[in-house]
């Protein structure tokens, strides 16, 4: 196609991929057995080549639809045969780690589980972590504003990212690479990128803000029988561990009997009769003493009834283990063919509730098979795999219906961290009033009035 023969004007064959050879890419990590549709993939190494690539693009009204890790949730990276695909993978440089300002300089192909390696390797912690960490990019976690395990404590990565780079859809480069905490200097502009799923601009690097290494890391697993519980345990965690509480997860009983089943590797550390099982992961200094606060906050509310037993992990390898269990979504999905991923927020307080409302509703269509619920409780975001045997469009909806219309009956939101992309933009409204999604619409067309850049998401 003559447009492909522009992007050789810009990057050189062995990184446009076209024709046949689609058959070996695919739009999600977990939908490997589905061959792309494009027109071609796109591999720039830099941000020069990024930009060059849109102003073709811009120039020939053509859409692009980015790829990072795969991992998203929300359809964001499908494509079709009149699209092309820019994938970032090959910028995956760390350009610096500077440990006096506590600050990480990458490119947006970087994975996101070796910037946390490198940056213990400096006795540095990025905080950002997640389970899909082995192959998100960061690029993908700045532009979808992902959270993870430990929101409560260190905020999204909103709350991580000081400078950012981007291509908007006319090519131009916005670089902003500062390294401060502070800067009220006018409009803060690297929040148009975040979070944005890419509709706004192409995240190309990004600075990142670090902490100092804990020296140690503890984790213990309970299990308990009614949420009110749940809040008490985290409230009293809250006030006896101070700032050493990083992780407090959740699981339902039937997630957890499913992730300690024989069909994994997992061991059952409490047995699988407790309606909730809490996860909590404390940071510190010293881990005897660390270690031994914790067995006394853990010993104290079992005699106060708000858990009704407890394991503490002894070593790195039950530490692990016992996150795995939280972790391993992939053994969830896997229970049936097809399956629906939902990533909510609920007001803390109502989520026993509406998560018990929800689950009854969902076990009165027929054509539901398994429903796993789990999340971080601390911040309010849960999340619904559901499985079914069948992928009817009819089926699916109604599945959205029951979770929609019970969140946005407690003023909750249909995305707390994957965003909106393709599959949820039907829904924004019952988490966005009319005047707020005007303005988004404003935004896109503001910035991308050709409407070129990851069209039809959100919006």
């Amino acid at each position: 196609m003559d447009i492909i023969k522009k992007f050789r004007n810009v990057i050189d064959d062995t990184s446009i991929i076209k024709g046949n050879d689609l058959k070996s890419r695919f739009y999600h990590i977990w939908k490997t057995d589905i061959s792309l549709e494009s027109i071609c993939v796109l591999l720039p190494r830099n941000t020069k080549h990024v930009s060059e690539i849109m102003k073709i693009c811009y120039e020939n009204d053509q859409e692009v639809v980015i790829h990072g890790g795969l991992t998203n949730l929300v359809g964001a990276t499908k494509s079709n045969n009149s699209q092309v695909v820019i994938s970032l993978e090959k910028m995956d440089k760390i350009i610096e780690i500077d440990k006096e300002s506590k600050t990480l300089t990458c490119e947006s192909g970087v994975i996101l589980g070796d910037l946390i390696n490198a940056c213990e390797e400096n006795d540095l912690l990025l905080p950002l972590n997640f389970g899909a960490r082995g192959s998100a990019q960061i690029g993908g976690a700045v532009s979808t504003n992902a959270g993870g395990l430990r929101v409560f404590k260190y905020g999204m990565t909103r709350n991580l990212v000081l400078g950012t780079e981007a291509v908007l859809p006319n090519g131009k480069v916005i670089s902003s690479l500062k390294k401060l905490i502070k800067d009220n200097s006018g409009y803060d502009l690297k929040q148009i990128f975040i979070g944005s799923e890419g509709t706004l601009g192409i995240v190309t690097k990004v600075v990142l803000r670090l902490y100092e290494l804990p020296s140690s890391r503890l984790t213990a697993l309970s299990g308990l029988n009614s949420y009110d519980n749940v809040l008490r345990l985290l409230k009293h965690l809250e006030k006896n561990l101070a700032g050493n509480l990083s992780g407090f997860e959740l699981l339902w009983n039937e997630t957890y009997k499913t992730m300690v089943s024989e069909k994994t590797n997992y061991n059952k550390y409490l047995p699988d009769t407790h309606k909730y099982y809490v996860f909590i992961e404390s940071t510190g200094s010293d881990y005897e003493n660390d270690y031994s606060k914790l067995e006394d906050i853990i010993s104290d509310s079992l005699e106060k009834g708000y858990i009704e037993d407890a394991v503490i992990g002894k070593n790195d390898k039950e530490q692990r283990n016992i996150w795995g269990i939280r972790e391993d979504v992939s053994v969830l999905a896997d229970e049936r063919k097809h399956d629906q991923h939902f990533d909510i927020s609920i007001p803390t307080s109502s989520i026993g509730v509406v998560i018990d409302k929800i689950t009854t509703e969902l076990k009165k269509n027929e054509d539901v098979k398994t429903i796993f619920p789990f999340g971080h409780v601390a911040d309010g975001n849960i999340h619904f795999i559901i499985g079914k045997d069948s992928g009817e469009d009819s089926i699916t909806k109604e599945v959205n219906k029951i979770i929609y219309s019970n969140i946005e009956s407690v003023n909750g939101s249909i995305s707390a961290e994957h965003g909106i992309g393709l599959d949820k933009k039907e829904y924004l409204k019952c988490t966005r009033n009319k005047e707020e999604i005007e303005l988004m619409k404003l935004l896109k067309k503001s910035i991308d009035p050709k409407n070129i850049l990851n069209p039809g998401r959100i919006l």
